[in-house]
């Protein structure tokens, strides 16, 4: 991967981190939280949401791999062709 590659990832996955932990203040904040409060709120939101979307990735690859599989001949190089 080049240079200019890896910097365009480093930068969007820093906004969306950015992302999440700003929604995760704004719900902390419109639930009545203040203080020292709500920065413990926003850190383990912030932090249960980036594990479950980590979580969720993985499964979901593996899921649509799972569903492609079972429609699938089971000869991968196997190409269907429609008779005219």
């Amino acid at each position: 991967m080049s240079g200019r590659m890896k910097k365009i990832l480093i930068i969007l996955s820093l906004a969306l981190f950015l992302a999440i932990a700003l929604f995760s203040l704004g719900v902390a904040y419109a639930a009545g939280i203040r203080g020292l409060g709500l920065l413990a709120i926003w850190f383990f939101l912030t932090f249960g949401i980036v594990v479950v979307l980590a979580q969720l990735i993985p499964a979901g690859i593996f899921l649509s791999s799972f569903i492609s599989r079972a429609y699938s001949s089971l000869r991968g190089g196997e190409v269907p062709i429609r008779a005219t």
